[in-house]
């Protein structure tokens, strides 16, 4: 055999090795792309048609599971509410309901507390879980969150409770004295007396129908619809002298400073309210002889200037865990001495709704002992007027109003500069 015989038999054998190699391995890729892997279990494939483009118009959280309990789809809902955690249904509660249904084919459905997701705080999410089989193979969760919808219901009740009670004491207290009267009808000191008493219990009467009137409205009325500039320098003049007497009897001075020629932009009345009520609780709440302070400054913000006007005073203050709840409707941090002020409970309710439909915010700062500041943050006449043409424009308004720090600002009255 000649030297080219062998290097020609040498490459045709190479070449028919490597026929061989590239057969196999063509064969073995097709074999190993053929074999469902762990991976391609759990893909968009193995759902049956149509039913992923339902699950991504669904308001309720999805959450699909095969055979093996690893998710095959979920929306971002559900993650967003902790339900898929790691390629896995996180709620042991859900996954039994899940494994049971896949057994007997039975739907099924269950309202349940879960843990809400970084606060930390122990508050539950109520959700309702409803289960049910999705072909021979799959399970299909739905998951509608309830919290929101238990929280208004809570809040309902709460007011309904909370309206009654009011109602009943004052009269409650008005039959009795009527009937007091009656009693006395020949004793004409008593009768006096009683009728003083009665025209207490009217006033008290009549200022809680009248809270309610304006809770209602400012909640359901529009008040960009009527909306003008209004000058913060004659809503703190009409607020002064709204508590004017009040304040003398007590000997209370009313400071008024800051920034003058601003202007906010918004439903004068309401407004006018809302600061109202804002001194009337800070000389309600003051000490004989001490001072009430109301500035105003503008300030600037992301979403455009903003007009602060703070409401400053040397009172009894508030204490970390009242803070958090004044703003609700009838919560009282002293009831005794709210009675004996008058005090309804739905004055700060009302100051924080109005600030809200302005595109604004109320904040307070408070000390035990020290007094407390409370912060009306409305948006600028020229900011406001734009709001309201993107309003009517059918456009989204601008971010709301950055939040408070929760701390007094410089510039601002403080019980320091008040003192």
């Amino acid at each position: 055999m000649n030297v080219d015989a062998a290097v020609a038999a040498a490459a045709a054998l190479a070449g028919l090795c490597t026929g061989v190699i590239a057969m196999l391995a063509f064969r073995w890729s097709e074999r190993d792309q053929a074999r469902p892997s762990r991976s391609s279990l759990h893909t968009d494939a193995v759902l049956p048609p149509g039913v992923d483009t339902v699950l991504s118009v669904l308001r309720s959280s999805a959450v699909v599971l095969d055979e093996g309990d690893a998710v095959v789809k979920a929306s971002s809902a559900a993650y967003a509410l902790g339900l898929v955690r790691g390629g896995r249904l996180a709620v042991d509660a859900m996954l039994q309901m899940a494994r049971d249904t896949r057994r007997d084919g039975e739907i099924r459905q269950v309202e349940l507390d879960l843990p809400r997701r970084g606060t930390g705080r122990g508050e539950a999410l109520a959700v309702s879980a409803r289960v049910a089989p999705l072909g021979s193979r799959l399970v299909l969760l739905l998951v509608e969150d309830l919290t929101e919808a238990r929280r208004i219901e809570a809040v309902r009740r709460d007011f309904v409770a909370n309206v009654s009670h009011e109602l009943k004491t004052p009269v409650g207290a008005l039959s009795l004295l009527s009937e007091a009267v009656m009693d006395a009808s020949d004793d004409p000191e008593a009768v006096t007396r009683f009728a003083g008493r009665m025209q207490i219990e009217a006033t008290r009467l009549t200022n809680l129908v009248q809270e309610l009137i304006d809770l209602s409205r400012v909640q359901n009325d529009d008040p960009l619809e009527d909306a003008e500039p209004v000058r913060v320098d004659e809503l703190v003049a009409e607020a002064v002298d709204r508590c004017r007497h009040q304040a003398g009897t007590k000997q209370i001075t009313m400071a008024s400073g800051g920034a003058a020629g601003l202007h906010v932009w918004g439903n004068r009345g309401q407004l006018a309210a809302a600061l109202g009520n804002l001194v009337e609780n800070a000389v309600n709440y003051s000490p004989a002889r001490t001072r009430v302070g109301i500035a105003a400054r503008r300030v600037a913000a992301p979403g455009g200037d903003l007009i602060e006007i703070a409401v400053t005073d040397q009172g009894i203050g508030i204490s970390e865990k009242d803070r958090e709840r004044v703003f609700e409707r009838f919560y009282r941090v002293d009831p005794a001495r709210s009675r004996a002020t008058g005090g309804t409970g739905l004055g700060l309710s009302i100051v924080k709704h109005v600030a809200a439909s302005h595109g604004g915010e109320v904040t307070v700062w408070s000390a035990e002992g020290q007094g407390s500041t409370f912060t009306l943050r409305l948006p600028e006449a020229g900011v406001g007027r734009d709001r309201l043409r993107m309003h009517r424009a059918g456009a989204d308004d601008p971010p709301a109003a950055a939040g408070a720090r929760g701390r007094l600002d410089a510039g601002l009255a403080t019980p320091e500069t008040l003192r």
